[in-house]
């Protein structure tokens, strides 16, 4: 495991945060299935939507894992368990405050949540660029 004083090479990690940003909107956006989307926010039946759709994270990490170091194959699942989280509180925080569209505060949920990933996704990325 690197310390707080292993230098990260700027290239690499700039390149796995842009891997990492395809990932993500590859999972968000363009793989995520309305199934997926209006499933993973229901307040019952909502295991398996959300394990498919955070299944993609985890893929997409894998993925990147086993291109740049392998033996960091495990971050995949860290990945999944984190996104799962992250996803699983936004969603419940939404049903239990009932925010409008319209309501700023719907808006600052949905940025929290996307800080919260984009947060996960660069220390991935220290991770693997440091190894």
């Amino acid at each position: 495991m690197p310390s707080v004083d292993t230098p990260v090479p700027v290239g690499a990690f700039a390149l796995l945060l842009v891997a990492f940003a395809v990932k993500h909107l590859a999972a968000d956006f363009l793989l995520q299935t309305n199934w997926m989307a209006q499933g993973k926010e229901r307040a019952s039946a909502w295991f398996w939507p959300l394990c498919a759709h955070t299944g993609l994270h985890g893929f997409g990490t894998l993925l990147i894992a086993l291109a740049v170091k392998p033996a960091l194959w495990w971050l995949a699942p860290v990945d999944f368990v984190i996104h799962t989280a992250i996803d699983r509180g936004k969603a419940v925080i939404c049903q239990r405050a009932r925010f409008p569209t319209t309501d700023a505060r719907f808006w600052w949920l949905i940025g929290i949540d996307q800080f919260l990933h984009q947060v996960t996704h660069i220390g991935l990325a220290a991770l693997l660029a440091a190894a």
